[in-house]
């Protein structure tokens, strides 16, 4: 199957189901599919829980009540990169979390490395660390891009002391002329670079012909318009439109949290919950309405604390004999209901990140370029695991 045909069989697949998907789960007070309320009256809420955590069991409860499921698994399917990840000293991962430096290592392992090697350009580097990897594996220099000055500043001095050929310069990748930095005896590289970045980075590789191209994409509604802009002759045929609420769901597939972060998580939903419940009470309102982020801190104070503040940010006025109580029992029977449809729309988390993919792939197979997607690393280390590769031929 060409990338063209995976993509065309996957978005009629996200067109015919987009009704378990593209929809906001804190809109519902009950399950919106009648069909699927069987399923989760045999679930407790820790097997939801637990079922969240593992797509493919996702797959396989659901596929009896939603048509194609099959066929979206195989459809979402890319495969693993050769890995034979190399070993670094010591001093080369300091500073470097183990998850972190592991991702880093599969990500290196699994580039393609043209001969002779090309000079690198490294795309919204931080401190460098990926670029200090290809540094010691010979590139012939590297220079990183970083929008912070003080992380540049850091990334050059540790270059420097480990005595790699590197350099660095501070750039808005989004307001700066970055044109110049690109030409086509380049391998270009970015890892994790968020949705608009990683589409200038696209853009600007593909208008200086770059000769070789390698990056892993990542936040695909940061830095663009809310309705989703196809980059493809495909998608900008397609149907779908998907809004940032809909391109965060391809981020949704996680590496366990710790506990901790999910306690905190889980009385954030109920709190927000309870307090939108509330807040209708008092409005005759029907529709949820969001409140602003907030520091966490706030979720280990009361949950009365809680609505006040909530309460100011939406110039609401608090009566004084309110049952807190009752409406926090609210907010914890509607999680259970927005957790069972977050399952449901979970169902299609990769298959977004998959459609978005070959978007991106597409778009530089039309600009000339032998392309490649696999993965890099397995999903504990990251779920955002995937690698696109696309060369000139010579």
């Amino acid at each position: 199957m060409t990338l063209a045909e995976q993509f065309t069989a996957l978005d009629n697949l996200l067109i015919t189901h987009r009704n378990f998907w593209q929809c906001t789960a804190f809109d519902f007070d009950e399950l919106p599919w009648p069909e699927l309320v069987p399923v989760f009256d045999l679930l407790s809420d820790e097997q939801v829980a637990e079922l969240d955590t593992d797509q493919n069991a996702l797959y396989q409860l659901f596929s009896p009540y939603i048509p194609g499921l099959d066929t979206l698994t195989s459809l979402c399917e890319l495969t693993a990169a050769n890995i034979d990840r190399d070993e670094y000293p010591f001093w080369l991962s300091n500073g470097i979390k183990g998850r972190k430096f592991t991702q880093l290592q599969d990500f290196v392992s699994a580039l393609e490395r043209p001969q002779p090697a090309l000079p690198i350009l490294e795309w919204c580097a931080g401190k460098g660390h990926l670029g200090r990897m290809l540094a010691f594996n010979k590139a012939s220099n590297v220079h990183s891009i970083e929008l912070q000055q003080s992380l540049c500043e850091q990334g050059e001095k540790s270059a420097q002391q480990q005595g790699l050929a590197m350099r660095f310069t501070q750039a808005d990748v989004l307001k700066d002329n970055v044109a110049k930095h690109f030409y086509p005896a380049l391998h270009a590289v970015a890892l994790h670079a968020c949705g608009g970045l990683h589409q200038t980075f696209m853009y600007q590789a593909c208008l200086a012909k770059t000769q070789q191209i390698s990056f892993s994409p990542c936040c695909y509604h940061l830095f663009t318009e809310d309705t989703y802009q196809g980059m493809s002759v495909e998608a900008k045929k397609s149907e779908l439109r998907p809004c940032h609420r809909d391109l965060k769901l391809a981020l949704q597939e996680m590496v366990t949290a710790p506990s901790r972060v999910a306690k905190v998580r889980e009385t954030e939903v109920e709190w927000r919950l309870g307090f939108d419940a509330l807040r209708k009470s008092l409005t005759g309102s029907q529709c949820y309405v969001s409140v602003p982020s907030v520091h966490k801190a706030i979720f280990s104070g009361s949950f009365k604390a809680f609505c006040a503040w909530a309460a100011d940010k939406k110039s609401l006025e608090l009566p004084q004999d309110i049952d807190y109580e009752s409406f926090l029992l609210k907010g914890k029977m509607r999680k259970k209901v927005t957790d069972r449809i977050e399952l449901v729309r979970h169902v299609f988390r990769r298959a977004i990140e998959v459609w978005l993919v070959l978007d991106r792939a597409l778009y530089l197979q039309q600009q000339g370029y032998q392309v490649s997607v696999t993965t890099f690393c397995e999903k504990q280390l990251t779920p955002r695991n995937i690698l696109i590769q696309a060369s000139l031929p010579s």
